[in-house]
């Protein structure tokens, strides 16, 4: 049996080799190697950001499939607090914040409420696509679009001639924390206990229930991040679509990754590579004309079935994930 560290080398290899191949067929065809490489870091951010919040949520026994909702309400929050406080910073932030909040509420429902997770994480869904065209039609008078002023966009910062948001850079970092504090603090420890043995926990003195709304709370956090992130920071406006199903990518890169941080941090990579060809694609002459426009559209979310078919099986979850905790 291959040993995880040799496995882990050949994934990354393998990835390496095969991204260097096809930004030299790009690069052959007409398409711009950099400006794919520059979307693709981009394009993973909202995904890594969601799926690491969800990582640490389902480590402690929730599921919140409602990452699509989040990241809607957030994108679209995002810009109207970035447009009353004139600062796109502090949409950023007040983005997050109110991701963190939503988790927040997520976990109180599921935790004392006792409610289906699954059905709390539709609602949460359908809502947003409710609230959204309402929230954008009452402030906006404008049911399917918003671009903010230019002053509270978040412009990237270029690094020897590669451009790249601060934010991506921060989510990047994220990955080896988030797996440091998952697996090497008392608070990890406690964490995965409350997925994995909710009752040894309880009988150590520490509660189940503040652990598990903790781990919604930060999870929603970094979720809404991602949220404000793709309207600020990289779309420059909002739509009301503009999660197009990156809340559903980035549970199939949880998925894929087994709730493993630093894989999780790979599979974003993976992901945003198909989306940014995809969008380069669309966006070069020549190239659009030759290849479908609507199979274009569909090259990540196909990579999305094939990644999620190869890895489902390998994955493992903890044993009271999505239970809810009942003292004897």
């Amino acid at each position: 049996m291959m040993k995880p560290w040799v496995r882990r080398f050949t994934g990354i290899t393998g990835t390496i080799i095969s991204v260097a191949v096809l930004l030299y067929i790009y690069e052959k065809i007409g398409l711009s190697p950099k400006s794919i490489l520059q979307t693709t870091f981009l394009a993973l951010t909202p995904l890594l950001l969601a799926a690491l919040g969800e990582t640490i949520n389902e480590k402690g026994g929730l599921v919140n499939i409602g990452l699509e909702g989040i990241l809607l309400m957030t994108a679209v929050l995002g810009v109207y607090f970035a447009e009353i406080t004139h600062s796109g910073w502090y949409g950023l932030i007040l983005g997050a914040l109110l991701g963190g909040l939503i988790g927040f509420i997520f976990g109180v429902i599921s935790v004392y409420g006792k409610a289906d997770q699954i059905i709390v994480g539709i609602g949460l869904n359908l809502f947003s696509l409710g609230f959204v065209q309402f929230f954008m039609m009452a402030v906006w008078a404008m049911p399917g679009i918003r671009i903010p002023p230019k002053e509270v966009i978040i412009p990237p910062t270029t690094i020897s001639g590669f451009r790249v948001s601060l934010i991506t850079i921060v989510s990047i970092l994220l990955a080896p924390i988030v797996h440091y504090l998952i697996n090497e603090t008392k608070f990890g420890l406690w964490l995965r206990a409350a997925g994995e043995a909710p009752e040894s926990l309880d009988a150590a003195g520490v509660s189940v229930e503040k652990i598990r709304i903790t781990g919604a709370t930060i999870g929603g956090l970094l979720t809404g991040l991602g949220g404000a992130f793709m309207s600020l920071a990289w779309f420059g406006g909002v739509v009301k679509e503009i999660s197009a199903g990156r809340g559903f990518i980035a549970l199939a890169i949880m998925v894929a990754s087994g709730l493993r941080p630093l894989y999780a941090l790979l599979f974003s990579f993976i992901f945003g590579f198909a989306e940014a060809t995809a969008i380069a694609i669309s966006l070069t002459p020549g190239v659009k004309e030759v290849v479908p426009y609507h199979l274009i559209l569909m090259i990540p979310y196909i990579v999305t079935l094939a990644t999620v078919s190869i890895f489902m099986g390998r994955a493992r979850f903890p044993k009271a994930l999505g239970l809810p905790y009942r003292r004897e």
